[in-house]
């Protein structure tokens, strides 16, 4: 009888205190990472400022605000992920901190959880300085569950970025990681239609846009303003589905590799 109570007091303590363990490694993450300007500046300064020039200052047109919204929320949420993960933890590789968290009582599960948190934290406030910037100065007016929609799919969007994140802070060096991770993020960016309406590019860029995460997200951005090119909604899902899936297995194997050398 004594060692049923006892289970289930132990069950009753267990929950509660890995629900601490994640909100408290997670706050501790953010905050140690807003401490850090080289990553909060360029995180949430960068794409308000591509947004303020090229869709208000120097807009093209009464809609590409809107559709500027959308693409530069994007490449806002894309930026925290790649660097969060790919950056932070190779970094952290490199100066024997996670090797420690790892051998530490924390759940290994609480490390990424935490990143996450960092992400999506990023995320949200460079989707509500975008929108209040559209929303002022750009002219642009949604309904309210638009506004809602896209903001979700902004940051939710972020989570296959997150694994490729995960899996080049995994694999590069903390040398290496930002050189990796600009060479990604940057030409990926243009290539997708982030920055010049993806109407804009010859048919061969067209094509090398079909193929990258970035495009997809910024299409199910655009259709909750009923701006996209008219792709269906499974199909931009999918392919960001299928990167989630083969990044994080990419990261499973380096950390499984590394976890037996």
């Amino acid at each position: 009888m004594n060692s049923i109570v006892t289970n289930q007091h132990t069950e009753l303590l267990t929950k509660p205190s890995l629900l601490r363990i994640y909100f408290m490694e997670a706050k501790c993450e953010i905050l140690r990472v807003l401490r850090t300007p080289d990553f909060t500046i360029p995180a949430l300064i960068f794409p308000i400022m591509f947004y303020t020039f090229f869709g208000i200052i120097f807009t093209m047109g009464p809609k590409m605000p809107t559709y500027l919204l959308a693409t530069y929320g994007t490449f806002g949420v894309i930026g925290p992920a790649l660097f969060s993960f790919g950056v932070g933890i190779a970094i952290e590789r490199g100066q024997g901190w996670f090797d420690l968290k790892e051998v530490s009582p924390m759940p290994a599960s609480a490390y990424i959880i935490a990143r996450i948190a960092v992400t999506f934290f990023f995320s949200l406030a460079t989707v509500i300085l975008l929108f209040t910037m559209a929303a002022v100065f750009g002219g642009v007016a949604l309904f309210t569950s638009q506004w809602l929609l896209l903001a979700t799919v902004l940051i939710l969007g972020s989570l296959p970025f997150c694994a490729i994140g995960l899996a080049i802070g995994l694999y590069v060096s903390s040398s290496g990681a930002p050189a990796i991770v600009n060479l990604i993020y940057l030409p990926m960016a243009f290539l997708s239609g982030l920055w010049i309406p993806i109407m804009m590019f010859p048919e061969l860029m067209k094509t090398i846009a079909n193929v990258l995460p970035a495009y997809h997200l910024a299409q199910l951005s655009l259709k909750v303003v009923s701006m996209d090119i008219g792709d269906s909604v499974f199909l931009h899902l999918g392919v960001l589905a299928a990167y989630f899936i083969l990044f994080m297995f990419f990261a499973a194997k380096a950390y499984y590799k590394k976890d037996k050398s």
